[in-house]
């Protein structure tokens, strides 16, 4: 580790070299005279409050000369830099990353320490609503791309003093930086151990995809679509997980927050159940676990239906009735499976000024003209678009598209083996959902392993005044709200 020098000269040029100043135009170096004596300011453009760092520069322009003979660094940090966040090192691999990430570093002649000044700023748009979490009634903020402002709303909600916020930085080359979030006296210790030790493995070059990165890392079951994190951009969803007992991951450059550990029935709710009564939170609860279901067995079931008239009960028999088309029925599932994922591509690269016009041209493809040259049934679209409805109300994105994958899994296997390649797919299914752990927590709890208390508040959107425990799984310090 190389240590800062008495020596300004020496302390410039090596500067110099690691940041390529003349080689990167947006790294600005000044060489100033200040109290008789010569400094040094080291920083990135566009990452400084230039009203700040002139005000501190004008501050030292007035000294006298002789003002820093005797103990330079003790008046500098104490008296003429009138700045919140200073601080000071001799550590040149921390000045270095320090500058890249931000702050302002300060030299000055004949002092074996570096001042660093915190008075960066990044580009940022504003706190808005998240898109994917929209609620009717509720906050209209939403995390944005910088963790300083992240962290403060999530503040601004937890005003608890023993929250936490424990800074790291990931990534041998972008030291990307990282928050651990939670709440002391109420976090189990092991858990928050846990993840910040999973965090500390991460051994790459950097986090070029953010929060997404960093699950695969922590995470592993590369195969598996299944999250075993849950994300969200609403700070009132973040801060109600904190006072359950879990534990927040912040990454810097990224709007959304992992929320661990996370089981599956954390992916069906939505903040608009709480923002309601509970007798209507209840109802739009269960809407949305129909939906889901539907989304993923509906079509399956259909086909193995057809396929096996006998099976169908007597009072659903107009169900197995369909109007044949000139494809194969598990032809025309799989076409319209892979054409709506087609579609979705497809509204993503588009323009919004033309989403409309590619809504109607999918519309009249899928709905009218494909029924009417036989490429489709009516049956297979009805069908398809109550399991898509359900799969756009799964409240989790991640959770929807894994869903979704499942779904195609079970056609194939109940249109390869029928009946027993349906029920074994969905017995397959639920194994391997029932083997799986986030940080520890069985990813179907409170239904595998059952309890009766947290299937029960799964399942109804209890009042609030009612949920006086926190979920017995997460063993919190504090098990009473």
């Amino acid at each position: 580790m190389k240590r800062v020098s008495s020596h300004l000269s020496e302390n410039v040029s090596y500067m110099k070299t690691k940041l390529g100043v003349g080689k990167s135009f947006d790294v600005i170096y000044l060489d100033v005279h200040y109290a008789g004596k010569d400094m040094a300011l080291f920083m990135i453009d566009g990452f400084v409050k230039d009203d700040i760092l002139h005000y501190l520069m004008k501050l030292l322009s007035e000294l006298p000369d002789g003002a820093l003979d005797e103990q330079p660094l003790d008046k500098l940090l104490r008296t003429h830099l009138p700045y919140v966040e200073l601080d000071q090192t001799d550590d040149f691999e921390r000045i270095i990353d320090g500058v890249l990430a931000g702050p302002t570093a300060l030299f000055v002649d004949g002092m074996a320490k570096a001042i660093l000044i915190d008075a960066r700023t990044y580009p940022v748009r504003g706190p808005q609503e998240p898109d994917m979490e929209r609620v009717v009634r509720g906050a209209r903020d939403g995390y944005v791309e910088t963790i300083v402002f992240n962290t403060a709303l999530t503040r601004r909600r937890v005003r608890d003093r023993s929250l936490r916020m424990e800074y790291m930085q990931i990534g041998r080359r972008s030291k990307t930086d990282v928050c651990v979030c939670y709440i002391e006296d109420i976090a189990n210790e092991q858990i928050v151990e846990e993840v910040k030790q999973s965090l500390a493995k991460i051994d790459t070059d950097g986090l070029p995809m953010g929060e997404k990165t960093v699950e695969e890392f922590i995470s592993g079951r590369h195969f598996n679509p299944y999250p075993v994190v849950r994300y969200t951009e609403r700070p009132d969803t973040a801060a109600a997980h904190l006072y359950e007992g879990h534990v927040l991951i912040f990454v810097d450059g990224s709007p959304s927050v992992l929320i661990t550990p996370a089981t599956f029935w954390h992916h069906l709710q939505h903040a608009e159940e709480y923002r309601n009564k509970p007798i209507v939170g209840a109802y739009l609860r269960f809407v949305r676990f129909l939906a889901v279901w539907l989304s993923i067995f509906l079509l399956p079931l259909w086909y193995m239906w057809m396929k096996t008239p006998e099976l169908v009960p007597h009072s659903l028999s107009f169900v197995a009735k369909s109007s044949e088309g000139n494809i194969p029925l598990f032809g025309q599932i799989l076409l319209i499976e892979f054409g709506l994922d087609m579609l979705r591509m497809a509204a993503i690269h588009t323009p919004s000024a033309l989403a409309t016009a590619l809504g109607l041209v999918a519309a009249l493809m899928i709905g009218g003209i494909a029924v009417e040259v036989g490429l489709f049934s009516n049956e297979v679209i009805l069908y398809f678009a109550m399991a898509t409805i359900g799969t756009f109300a799964t409240p989790s994105y991640e959770l929807g598209l894994a869903n979704r994958l499942v779904r195609l899994a079970l056609l194939i296997v109940t249109a390869l083996f029928g009946v027993i390649g349906y029920v074994v797919g969905i017995t397959a299914w639920l194994v391997m959902l029932a083997r799986m752990q986030s940080f520890g927590v069985p990813y179907l709890w409170p239904f595998i392993p059952f309890s009766y208390r947290g299937m029960r508040d799964v399942l109804i959107r209890s009042p609030i005044p009612l949920k006086n425990r926190r979920p017995t799984v997460l063993h919190p310090k504090d098990p009473d709200r």
